[in-house]
């Protein structure tokens, strides 16, 4: 058997097993081997498979040699985050008191996975609640970021992201409210969409009520992995139809891939914020990446991104006083309860008529971002101001919360215009990941795959990595 399969590409390992050049239990054998290999050190993976993954192999093998069709990730390889339903496994969204929440169903972007003939090995980690940009929490303990030990490897994807990273599976499923997908592939040195919202079916069975508007309209699912084409693979796999989710949309997703002349926006600095220099300068290489590849870049600032981002977490604050917030006193630890206090006095709170007059801003600004992406059908920004924060930065008081989520501001301004986004490394800096964010219309994550493949070509994949630790 090839032991290095878990090396290989989403892509590459689905054509091997449709065509019988390996077996799916040759490629899940070798990624369970490298997650016993890797994981006790990084903690990505909290719910290891295995007997399922090898048994779901044989028959995705039996599939293969009776010569019947095959799905695009048919005896590939993938972790799920666990804090989406998996039909008989627990849902705990790391909270101790929802350990007897037991999934009957899989949530969609699960179901439409393993329609497409994906292999679940594994379930990787999140803080408490999904609720913080580090992944921790007392049931399971941290995952460490593979690449520097002292550093977040994101949240609340961020088992999925050190996963991906170092080897434990291709594919990687992860869900996006204020930055979970983005800033974790930030963080680990990997590439992360963000889909549109409505494009990627949503609903999980164990929760107790669907959640406030604001949620709604901002959380989507969506895919990690090493590679722009995995990513792309990944997200139409998942895009499939769902009558769970009333959000869910029928858009085109696989649109034509010539570049043509298409115009950037590029936002390199901005006022008030403190800027990493190493930051300022990927954005710089991203842009020159892209003209050696055809597109036109310039220098502009999309409309009202200040108040779009200091919006996010008032909403949040504002419909989730009375529920989340309450609950998180009630069950959630001690680092998610001092993090979310400091993150709730960032954030202020609305009045009704306020309330009321955030939606309306909303929309008045989505108009002006739309009008804008006729102008500059793709955006190129930070994924965040600064580097990848320090461990538990958010555990330092309302200062540090305050920088830390201001320097957030490119994420949270995406997320609450429910606009997709792909996060892609472009190096690194001092031996940490750095990457930027490519940002399109709605429904265009099209735009974004092609402008992060552009880039991808000019810089060399760096992962997976084995713990630098």
């Amino acid at each position: 058997m090839n032991t290095e399969l878990w090396r290989w590409p989403a892509s590459n390992l689905a054509q091997a097993i449709s065509t019988r050049q390996i077996s799916s239990r040759e490629a899940v054998t070798s990624c369970l081997v490298r997650l016993e290999e890797v994981n006790p050190r990084i903690n990505a993976v909290v719910d290891v498979m295995a007997d399922d993954a090898l048994a779901a192999a044989d028959h995705a093998d039996e599939i293969i040699a009776r010569r019947e069709a095959a799905g695009p990730l048919h005896g590939v390889p993938v972790t799920i985050k666990i804090n989406v339903d998996c039909v008989g496994r627990t849902t705990t969204n790391r909270v101790a008191a929802f350990q007897d929440r037991i999934a009957k169903t899989d949530s969609p972007p699960v179901a439409n996975w393993r329609k497409a003939g994906a292999i679940v090995i594994g379930r990787t980690n999140v803080p408490p609640f999904s609720a913080r940009f580090f992944t921790d929490n007392a049931l399971y303990g941290r995952t460490l970021n593979p690449w520097d030990v002292a550093r977040t490897p994101g949240g609340s994807s961020g088992g999925a992201a050190a996963a991906v990273a170092t080897g434990i599976g291709p594919l990687a499923h992860g869900n996006d409210r204020a930055g979970s997908i983005r800033y974790p592939a930030f963080a680990c040195g990997v590439a992360g969409l963000r889909p549109t919202i409505g494009v990627v079916p949503t609903f999980e069975s164990t929760e107790m009520a669907d959640p406030t508007i604001t949620t709604q309209l901002t959380h989507v699912q969506g895919p990690l992995a090493r590679s722009v084409g995995d990513v792309r693979l990944g997200f139409l796999a998942m895009a499939g139809h769902d009558s769970r989710d009333p959000w869910w949309v029928p858009a085109e997703l696989n649109a034509g891939t010539a570049v043509g002349s298409v115009r950037v926006a590029m936002l390199a600095h901005t006022s008030g914020t403190e800027i990493d220099q190493a930051i300022y300068a990927t954005i710089r290489d991203a842009a020159r990446w892209l003209e050696d590849a055809g597109y036109r870049v310039e220098e502009a600032t999309p409309p009202r991104l200040e108040e779009a981002a200091e919006m996010f977490f008032t909403l949040i604050r504002t419909e989730e006083k009375a529920g989340t917030s309450k609950a998180i006193e009630r069950f959630g630890d001690d680092r998610l309860r001092r993090a979310r206090a400091s993150t709730m006095a960032y954030a202020g709170e609305f009045d009704l008529e306020g309330y009321i007059q955030a939606f309306a801003r909303r929309a008045s600004i989505l108009r002006e971002w739309m009008l804008f992406f006729e102008r500059y059908p793709l955006l190129l920004l930070p994924v965040s101001w600064e580097r990848p924060f320090p461990v538990d930065f958010d555990q330092q008081g309302d200062n540090a919360v305050r920088r830390m989520l201001t320097a957030h501001h490119p994420m949270l301004a995406i997320s609450i215009l429910g606009l997709p986004a792909l996060a892609i490394p472009t190096g690194s800096a001092d031996g940490i990941p750095v990457g930027v964010q490519l940002v399109a219309a709605r429904f265009h994550e099209h735009v974004c795959l092609r402008a992060g493949e552009a880039i991808e070509a000019r810089y060399k994949v760096m992962t997976p990595i084995d713990p630098r630790f």
